[in-house]
């Protein structure tokens, strides 16, 4: 399906963002932000610290308004009821009364959506055996670890069945089992037709399971697109050789190959796959071994930390 074909659920365009400094400047915090988040996708954003995540979140949850551009949840604005009743939001390190259970949670965020008790008592239910956490309903919540905390959370985000979902740091702090079942839990719902938007610094999490992502970096947005865009250009044929004269290593150097020397053996690496049977005869009408053929891509955060090195700005996190 074609992006032009695709129903947007979040839009920014051209957004800029001032905070005041409250001596007569301003801090800017997001400069010139564009992008669209489609149904039924989990959307990455990613950043380092100050880059304008949390900012980008609160616009979108309409909690506050930009200084110049639009922001459109649905097609309308994000300050209407309407559009809020069909959002979840489970930011990072949620603060929930600790004296209460998961039952009682529920049962008051259920409360302030309107729910009658037989759809909220409904609603616990399918929620703690989604998050799975069924057992530890009458449990206060100042009992809570952080994992057990991150899945009640979520269950929370899903009280009103919302059909965007903004999740701030899900996995963050919680332990790899935990962590792992929050993300089978995202692309579940993404799989049930909800819209996931994901902020984290956690970009192996964000490269697994998000189909496309959007870099920020002090407020400008540096790279886009779908996890292949990002990483396809980066692959590279590897070889691996043995026995390679240096009349053979000239010839390779010849056709675009970059080598290094390994041990006893050469590793050679070529942006130009097509390439690669040339670089392979080279090696054999000198002597030489070919040991494995292999190709290769950078990982997201590869990628992003060569964007924010590109773009001329700190990548401190």
């Amino acid at each position: 399906m074609s992006e032009e074909s695709k129903e947007v659920i979040v839009e920014l365009r051209n957004v800029r963002k001032e905070y005041p400094t409250g001596w007569g400047g301003t801090i800017l915090a997001l400069d010139n932000v564009s992008f669209e988040v489609y149904r039924g996708e989990i959307f990455g954003l990613v950043g380092p610290n100050g880059s304008g995540k949390t900012t980008t979140l609160k616009l979108i949850l309409g909690l506050i308004f930009p200084t110049a551009g639009e922001v459109k949840v649905f097609g309308s604005t994000p300050y209407d009821i309407q559009v809020k009743n069909r959002i979840g939001f489970l930011p990072d390190g949620p603060y929930f009364y600790d004296f209460l259970n998961a039952d009682e949670l529920l049962d008051f965020y259920g409360r302030l959506f309107g729910y009658s008790k037989s759809e909220r008592k409904e609603k616990t239910e399918e929620l703690l055996e989604l998050v799975g956490m069924k057992q530890f309903r009458k449990m206060p919540l100042r009992n809570y670890s952080k994992g057990m905390m991150q899945r009640i959370g979520l269950a929370q985000a899903l009280i009103n069945d919302p059909e965007l979902l903004l999740l701030d740091e899900p996995t963050t702090g919680i332990d790899p089992i935990g962590a792992h079942d929050i993300k089978q839990l995202m692309l579940k719902l993404r799989d049930q037709g909800k819209t996931i938007f994901l902020c984290s610094h956690l970009l192996a999490d964000v490269q697994m399971i998000c189909d496309r992502v959007v870099i920020l970096n002090l407020g400008r947005v540096i790279r886009k697109g779908t996890i292949k865009e990002l990483l396809e250009p980066t692959a590279v044929t590897e070889i691996l050789a043995s026995e390679v004269n240096d009349e053979a290593l000239q010839r390779i150097a010849a056709i675009g190959a970059t080598t290094t020397k390994t041990d006893s053996n050469i590793l050679i690496r070529l942006k130009e796959h097509e390439k690669t049977p040339d670089v392979i005869d080279v090696i054999r009408s000198f002597g030489g071994h070919v040991i494995s053929v292999s190709q290769v891509t950078e990982t997201l955060e590869d990628v992003f930390i060569k964007a924010v090195r590109e773009s001329g700005m700190p990548e401190t996190t």
